[in-house]
């Protein structure tokens, strides 16, 4: 099956079908470690001195655990499809490959666009339309998948609507807020990132805090801001370097007034989650 092909057509979400041909998982080449083993010689039962090559017990493990998902992800197994493409992806183990991360991505985006926003793998599904969206985003340089914004828009759009992923809708959110390839639209940007926000999405929660602190397309709320920057800033990575700064920039901006609200607000906020 192609992507969305025969899929449920939800609100929001312009769904078009595109064909695409995978990469071959394993073309059978030798790989890099098995290339540059050393030779070693040994002594066959016979006496007869043998020329051979040998392989680290790492290089093995780790060619072994590369097969094996290499052969789960022939078989159709999503979960190694998207170890595969997160390793081809990220440059994890391997050597970087987003061509070869997108095909996996796309593999299973083909074979399970019309699974249960409940399954098992339905986590797994959503995020690689987020994959597939942010590449086509940009594009792949040098490769057949060209920038194409309103296809990523559309990845972005399945996956927020029908899947419900939180990555998408902030990513969605971005695309709109920003205007970058297709019609800027601030208030269905902001609409799809309370809806990531609300869902623990630390980017969304940072970006949403900034525009109510700041007043930026929205009604000021400063003490509802500083609320969404504190948990964004908590989850936020050290790399994070804008969430931190707009955190303590609010921070030092804010009223007394606006931080004991802002406190209130996330002690509901809490004791919401908890329940």
């Amino acid at each position: 099956m192609r992507i969305f092909k025969g899929c449920v057509i939800v609100a929001c979400a312009s769904v078009v079908a595109f064909a695409m041909t995978p990469a071959n998982a394993f073309d059978g080449t030798p790989d890099a470690d098995s290339a540059a083993a050393p030779l070693a010689v040994v002594t066959a039962p016979s006496g007869v001195a043998v020329v051979r090559k040998t392989v680290t017990a790492p290089a093995a493990a780790n060619n072994n655990s590369l097969s094996a998902l290499q052969y789960a992800a022939e078989d159709g197994h999503a979960i190694a499809q998207w170890k595969l493409g997160k390793m081809f992806a990220d440059g994890g183990g391997v050597e970087r490959d987003d061509l070869r991360a997108f095909d996996y991505f796309s593999r299973i985006a083909n074979q399970h666009a019309e699974d249960s926003p409940g399954a098992p793998q339905a986590n797994i599904v959503a995020n690689a339309f987020v994959a597939l969206g942010r590449y086509y985003a940009t594009g792949i340089a040098n490769t057949r998948v060209k920038r194409d914004p309103e296809r990523a828009r559309e990845m972005l759009s399945y996956a927020a609507s029908y899947f419900g992923s939180a990555e998408a809708q902030y990513s969605l959110a971005r695309m709109y807020l920003d205007g970058k390839g297709i019609q800027r639209d601030v208030k269905y940007g902001v609409r799809w990132l309370g809806l990531a926000a609300h869902k623990g999405q630390h980017e969304a929660q940072a970006l949403l805090g900034q525009m109510l602190f700041n007043g930026d397309h929205l009604q000021r709320q400063a003490a509802r801001g500083l609320m969404w920057l504190t948990l964004a800033q908590e989850s936020a990575t050290p790399s994070e370097k804008w969430i931190h700064q707009s955190y303590n920039e609010a921070l030092a901006k804010a009223s007394e007034d606006d931080r004991a609200m802002a406190l209130q607000m996330l002690q509901r906020w809490v004791q919401g989650r908890r329940d």
